[in-house]
Parts: structure tokens; sequence; C-alpha cells
């Protein structure tokens, strides 16, 4: 009888400035469990998410054979092996989910990102948005609050909207003084939230103008959950945006991707 072929569990984690994410891969593709936890580097979300990705699970820290860490917080996890940037890992985990991805368009919760990838999958160009909140989770955050919307409902509310009411989308503080001035005006709220996500799209789109849109277009990230900012990009492009299931955990699981190839292909 031949030797039986050992199960290779790997994991990656994801910690952002905004949520943890981690994802136990089963020999390089199949995902035995993933997590998030809403809240990122620097609080309890990293060593949460951990004990929430093994939560009823028959295997243990002890049974991962490499563990990459990837995202904003990644050099504070001891866990790990090895840490990859998040623009790799994303890569990795959005081509593997959808092999004909070309252009990335990841908007997290302080930074926004435009990858194109090349017909290997592999990283052509990328420009980051990370000096201004401005077009990022954070700032539709702030204005979830200044219109008095839960964030969840606000991609609903986009479609309610008759016109799109102008709001800057060069500064997180000038646009919240902006949003109440409308408000002030009666425009409605419908109406702001629109023009909230046109915003976001216009300071996504800017990214991906940068990097050259090569179809197809993919979203991932905490935003992609928004089917509203979805809409604005989509208009503001001219194009049709694919979201993926779980778009938040792409970047945990290209970690654990890039975990696997590093017990088959040892550097």
């Amino acid at each position: 009888m031949g030797e039986s072929v050992k199960t290779i569990y790997t994991l990656g984690i994801d910690i952002g400035s905004s949520s943890s994410k981690a994802v136990i891969l089963r020999d390089g593709s199949d995902v035995v469990s993933q997590a998030v936890i809403q809240v990122g580097t620097g609080t309890s979300g990293p060593a949460r998410v951990l004990e929430k990705v093994f939560e009823g699970q028959k295997i243990g820290m002890d049974d991962i054979a490499y563990t990459v860490a990837t995202g904003y917080g990644r050099f504070s996890v001891k866990e790990a092996d090895k840490q990859i940037s998040e623009i790799s890992c994303h890569a990795k985990g959005i081509y593997h989910k959808h092999p004909r991805a070309r252009t990335i368009i990841d908007i997290g919760g302080q930074d926004a990102k435009a990858i194109r990838l090349n017909d290997n999958g592999n990283i052509a160009q990328f420009v980051m948005n990370d000096k201004c909140a401005a077009g990022t989770g954070r700032f539709l955050d702030v204005m979830s609050r200044v219109l008095e919307i839960p964030l969840p409902e606000m991609g609903e509310v986009h479609f309610h909207a008759t016109e799109w009411a102008f709001v800057s989308s060069t500064c997180t503080v000038f646009a919240e003084s902006e949003v109440i001035s409308l408000l002030s005006q009666g425009v409605s709220r419908e109406n702001i939230v629109a023009g909230v996500h046109q915003s976001v799209a216009s300071k996504a789109c800017s990214l991906v103008y940068r990097v050259g849109m090569t179809e197809d277009i993919v979203m991932c990230g905490g935003v992609a959950r928004n089917k509203g900012a979805v809409d604005a990009i989509e208009k503001e492009l001219g194009k049709h945006v694919i979201v993926v299931d779980s778009p938040q955990l792409t970047g945990a699981l290209g970690a654990a991707i890039f975990a696997y190839e590093a017990t088959v292909k040892p550097e």
C-alpha cells in the first residue's frame, strides 16, 4: 500500500486598520474556516479572529503548517512565519477566486488601492491612496454618523435617490461640513447618500485610471459589501464591476495561499 498523503493546513491573517480577518486553507485550495472581527490592529481583534477561525474546528494552531500575515498590522502577528504586503495578498486571493480578473479595486478602512494584473495573475501595476481617509471605509463611517443612517443600510438607501447631491471627495472634514450644510438646506438623505457614494467612486476610479483599466474589473475590501458604492463605481467607470464572495477576506485568503506555496515550494 502506498503512503497516505498528509493534509496541509495553512493560515492567512489579514490585520487591517478597522477589521481583522483569517482564513484556514486545506491543501492550498479548500477553505476550511474563515472569520472576520470588526476591529483591527492595536485592538483585541487579531487575538479574537484567531480564536474565532478555529472555533468548532477539529484542528488547532499546532496543525497549521505555515502562517502568513498581511495588512496594516501584519508585523504585530507573532504567530506568523512570514509577512507579505496586502497588495500581493489581495491580488493572489482575487486571482484564485476569479482568474479572469485584470483590474482590482480594494477599498478598506483607511486606504484605497487599484491593482492591475497580467494574464498570469501577477501584479503589473498598482497605486494606493493612504494619505487621506476620503474615499475609504472611514469616510463612509463618518457620513453614516452625520446622516444618522446605519452603515449597513446606506447601500439600500442609495437606490432611493432621485438625484445625486454633490459631496466633495477631497477631504473627510470638508465633506462632513458639506453634508451638514446639505441637510440644513433640506436635501434628502437619499440624495446625499448617493452623493457620498459618488464621492467614494470618484476617488477610487481616479486610482483605476492611473493603473490602466482592463476587464474583468473586480472589487474587494469591506466597502465592496455596500451595493450603493459599487453602483456608483460602475456608473463612474461605465463598466460592470464584479464583487467576489466574502470580499473582506480576499487578503487573508491570498495570505493562506502564499503560506501553502511556502510549504510545497520552500525558498
